[in-house]
């Protein structure tokens, strides 16, 4: 594969910005992914638009498809990011909004694809948002196919993403009683006083030993200062490595009572995302790391991240799932965002080769490993 030619095609996709919540910006964006991928694939994709949102599925061969690849086209980056981190190549370190987390993947994906029978790409443009209109069409393909391949980003040094954190969103919400602060602050139920015995409660769900973080973050209460706040709330934002855990969380959570007498306290929310777990991947690690021995590479890492993917919807449904297979570099989000240019070669071989050693793989054999699919 051609060095130049795939940094021309990072290139163009990165400067077609791409922020999830600007409809017309992802819709101009598919446009240039699907005249890319077409360009390298020699096949044209099908168009799905959900709720607004312009997503990508390529059906490579006539052959069955048993291999997802899987990525997404939007970004965290508005309109006008190229003004001040244009898309640059120097020093062996190529720059732009998106190109870490995702685009360098989708280039990556093109190159390796070409010419293989039984592989679905699907390229969704609401990652970055959680995939509200995406996920059950992802949950569709993976619950189709025998392997999952993400091209998120690597972690740190190249490691593949073997472990993912399952997400719970909620929001806790007390309604109290207003009562003016300084003539008789008694007469008023203090929503305020509730939402700090809420998220000392909620805090205490965490389990550090397990991997199990529960954060109360952004808050509001009240309405002026000399009042007695008749309603607030919080977030919270939870972490699992496991389904039990998240389960358990779950119930607890619903469990809350209020502590102040006369207060309502509400809980909205609950899991996200399942988590990605070890065992989903094991199997996919094991034959990747043996891949790049045979070409040479080096020897490839793995590593368990707290950020979630669409890799944990596909390990959810019970599909061998194996993440961060994208590009080697960091800053994903940030203002340092980078993409190592000489790593690109290899990782693109190493997904090549995967496919090819999946495929090869009688129907039904390709992997032991992961959940029972429900």
């Amino acid at each position: 594969m051609d060095l130049t030619t795939m940094l021309d095609d990072v290139r163009e996709l990165v400067e077609c910005e791409s922020p999830s919540a600007d409809l017309e910006a992802v819709a101009r964006s598919a446009d240039v992914v699907a005249r890319l991928g077409t360009r390298r694939l020699g096949v044209e994709p099908e168009r799905i638009v959900l709720d607004g949102r312009t997503h990508l599925r390529w059906r490579l061969g006539a052959g069955p498809s048993r291999v997802l690849v899987l990525g997404h086209h939007d970004t965290v980056w508005p309109i006008g990011s190229l003004a001040t981190h244009p898309c640059t190549v120097e020093d062996g370190v190529l720059r732009g909004p998106g190109c870490f987390d995702m685009l360098a993947g989708l280039v990556m994906a093109f190159h390796a694809l070409a010419g293989t029978d039984g592989v679905t790409l699907l390229v969704t443009g609401d990652e970055e948002l959680g995939s509200p209109s995406s996920r059950g069409l992802i949950e569709e393909e993976a619950r189709a196919a025998e392997a999952t391949l993400v091209l998120e980003a690597s972690a740190d040094g190249g490691a593949l993403k073997t472990e993912r954190k399952g997400v719970s969103l909620y929001d806790v919400r007390v309604v109290g009683r207003a009562a003016h602060a300084g003539l008789e602050p008694e007469a008023g139920i203090n929503a305020t006083i509730e939402l700090a015995h809420q998220a000392i409660a909620v805090a205490g769900l965490g389990r550090p030993d397990l991997g199990t973080t529960v954060t109360p973050t952004a808050s509001r209460a009240g309405t002026t200062t000399n009042t007695v706040p008749a309603e607030g709330s919080f977030s919270v934002d939870v972490r699992v490595r496991t389904v039990e855990e998240q389960d358990r969380v779950d119930v607890a959570m619903r469990a809350l009572r209020a502590v102040l007498p006369g207060a309502v306290l509400e809980v909205h929310g609950g899991p996200n995302r399942p988590p990605l777990e070890a065992s989903a991947s094991a199997a996919l690690f094991e034959r990747a790391s043996a891949i790049a021995v045979r070409l040479g590479l080096p020897t490839l890492t793995s590593a368990a991240v707290g950020g979630a993917s669409d890799g944990n919807f596909t390990a959810g449904v019970g599909t061998p799932t194996l993440d961060g297979l994208g590009a080697v570099g960091g800053g994903a989000h940030a203002d340092d965002e980078h993409v190592l240019v000489d790593e690109l070669p290899g990782r693109t071989a190493l997904l090549a080769a995967l496919v090819a050693d999946l495929l090869a793989q009688p129907t039904n054999s390709v992997l032991t490993a992961g959940a029972a699919r429900p």
